[in-house]
């Protein structure tokens, strides 16, 4: 007990920064080393289920090998670091909203994709993936204006349906992950997600300083630990993933355009715009620092940027991920340089196979306990802002 509440004051301790001190606006707060790492790996645990799921599916549709479906993920990975940093540190004060926002394969254009895919290939996914990303370029001066018809309860309306439209992949989570699966909604796997659930609010609720920060973290490695000493913990995957790879353009196939899948990924761009606008502007409110015209142009160019980036490396459409609003909402930490570190992690996991490996290897009802504190979060703070 008193190695516990040693460990818990000196993380309380070395929160306190000289840019704190300084009266650093918490979004641009920069922490201790050690603190941002940890701090960005447990965003990257709270967002890699949703970003490596899209690449996975895709990667079935087209008829990969299971080999190029872990490629697909690295590269997936990488895009996903480069676009993260370019979401929340930016470049050269154009591109980028710099708030602490994490960039994922959105979902929204999976079926698209999928659709794309069985009749034109992996190619032709690419070719529609870059126009959509020229397009959401040429689009984002414009679209971004439409902020002034957002008065503070539609924003918290918003704020509150981006949180209750995540639950259920949290609640999906909590089952097995997988619908068709025998085993989901087994009673272990509500028990697990229950036990670390528990875990995460009592961290959350009686944790000090950074430990209570790091609820989430602990939470999911306590979880997990669960699962490995109950023998249920499958890292079979680690020993048969290879240990480096580097990504590059056009690994699996030339872009194609074709009219019909460059228009159809367009209109998908439209939502996907619209929901990386609403994650922006959930963040806003959550770190006091309320996006504007200019703070969503510029986010919705480094939307555009990874998009049309990722599109030449056989990749998908990108946008802001709800998930990490909810971790931000929850633990109090405003900054965007953490996220920055968080997309340094996704970057070497998508350079290093088998340290992606182990992450994957999380069980799904662990991140579904976690999740669904996280999730919840996220709408509690729309309610509050209505």
């Amino acid at each position: 007990m008193k190695a516990i509440n040693h460990i818990e004051n000196y993380l309380q301790e070395s929160q306190t920064s000289p840019q704190k001190k300084a009266n650093v606006d918490p979004v641009d707060e920069i922490l201790p080393l050690g603190q941002m790492l940890v701090y960005g790996f447990q965003h990257v645990l709270v967002m890699y289920a949703g970003a490596i799921a899209v690449p996975l599916i895709i990667g079935k549709a087209v008829g990969f090998t299971p080999e190029q479906i872990i490629f697909l993920i690295s590269t997936d990975l990488f895009i996903c670091g480069c676009g993260t940093i370019l979401q929340s540190i930016g470049l050269f004060n154009i591109i980028g909203s710099k708030l602490p926002i994490v960039q994922g394969c959105t979902f929204a254009a999976l079926i698209p994709m999928t659709l794309i895919g069985q009749q034109y290939g992996i190619g032709g996914i690419s070719g529609a993936v870059i126009v959509a990303g020229i397009f959401t370029l040429l689009c984002a001066p414009f679209v971004c204006k439409l902020v002034r018809f957002f008065p503070k309860a539609v924003m918290g309306t918003i704020v509150t349906l981006i949180g209750l439209s995540i639950l259920p992949v949290a609640g999906g989570w909590i089952g097995g992950g997988d619908l068709d699966a025998v085993s989901f909604g087994s009673y272990g796997s509500l028990l697990m997600a229950l036990f670390t659930l528990g875990v995460v609010m009592l961290i959350y609720t009686f944790g000090k300083g950074m430990l209570k920060n790091v609820a989430v973290l602990v939470g999911i490695i306590i979880g997990t630990l669960g699962y490995y000493f109950m023998g249920k913990l499958d890292l079979s995957q680690v020993a048969s993933t290879s240990w480096m790879t580097f990504p590059y353009p056009m690994r699996f196939a030339v872009p194609e355009f074709h009219l019909f899948p460059a228009v159809l990924m367009c209109m998908v761009m439209v939502v996907v715009m619209v929901e990386t606008m609403s994650s922006m502007m959930a963040m806003g409110e959550i770190v006091d620092r309320p996006a504007d015209q200019k703070t969503l142009k510029r986010g919705l160019y480094a939307c555009g940027s990874a998009t049309l980036f990722g599109g030449f490396f056989n990749m998908f459409p990108y946008a802001a991920f709800a998930q990490n609003v909810g971790l931000v909402s929850m633990t109090g930490v405003r900054s965007r340089f953490i996220v920055g570190v968080a997309g340094c992690i996704l970057i070497t996991l998508g350079l290093f196979p088998k340290l992606a490996a182990f992450v994957v290897a999380v069980p799904k009802p662990v991140l579904g306990g976690a999740g669904i504190v996280m999730f919840g979060m996220v709408a509690v703070s729309g309610i509050r802002t209505l």
